[in-house]
């Protein structure tokens, strides 16, 4: 299995081969400030591994903090990271330096936790209907009356769409231009301006909601 060693800091100079085996060829010497120019030279001159290392050690952590906002979770936003950065890799021949090297690869990641979402809500439904009889809903009320404000958040990041959702962390948590936000998802400046606009909105009702839910649910015990 091929793996790209990234420390923490999702600084990576080295890539392994198919067999699992270190290519002393794929140490690279990285300049000391990198710029998306460094990094499109190297594409363009076919040094794939030179090019991934630049994108892992400049963009590596805003990455990561797009995946953990995505999750929640340390060990799931490593992994979908490391996809990532294999997928960037794989498809660093496809890549024209038209748009900006984070925005490129923040769409991958966008991609990337997408599907893994998609599986694990897949396998929660499956789970929920294993357990519906089971289901009495107190175990939802304690835990909304024992979570913080930013869980309270997340949960109605969950209630977004998913378009609406990833352009909110792509512009808040990944801190992306909204310029950016439109090339990562696709669409144009002013459509990408007018979707967080809107998700923020629906996030701001959705957190109401819940708070009055909270306060009404223990009002009631009391």
């Amino acid at each position: 299995m091929r793996v790209l060693s990234m420390p923490p800091a999702a600084n990576c100079a080295l890539a392994e081969s198919a067999d699992g085996q270190v290519d002393g060829r794929a140490m690279v010497l990285l300049p000391t400030v990198t710029t998306d120019a460094d990094i499109v030279s190297r594409v363009r001159a076919g040094d794939a591994r030179g090019a991934i290392a630049l994108c892992a050690r400049h963009y590596g952590s805003p990455v990561s903090r797009l995946c953990f906002a995505m999750f929640g979770t340390q060990s799931d936003a490593e992994e979908a990271t490391q996809e990532t950065f294999l997928a960037a890799y794989d498809g660093m021949d496809s890549f024209r330096g038209e748009g900006s090297v984070k925005s490129w690869l923040f769409g991958i990641a966008r991609r990337v936790c997408a599907r893994r979402i998609e599986v694990r809500a897949r396998q929660v439904r499956r789970l929920a209907l294993l357990r519906n009889e089971e289901s009495t809903g107190v175990g939802v009320d304690v835990a909304y009356e024992n979570a913080r404000r930013g869980e309270q958040v997340r949960d109605a990041l969950g209630d977004l769409r998913p378009t609406e959702r990833e352009a909110v962390l792509l512009r808040y948590v990944s801190e992306l231009t909204v310029r950016e936000v439109g090339e990562a998802c696709g669409i144009e400046e002013a459509a990408a301006r007018k979707r967080i606009g809107r998700a923020l909105v629906r996030l701001r009702e959705r957190v109401i909601e819940r708070e009055t839910s909270t306060a009404k649910a223990k009002a009631g015990r009391t």
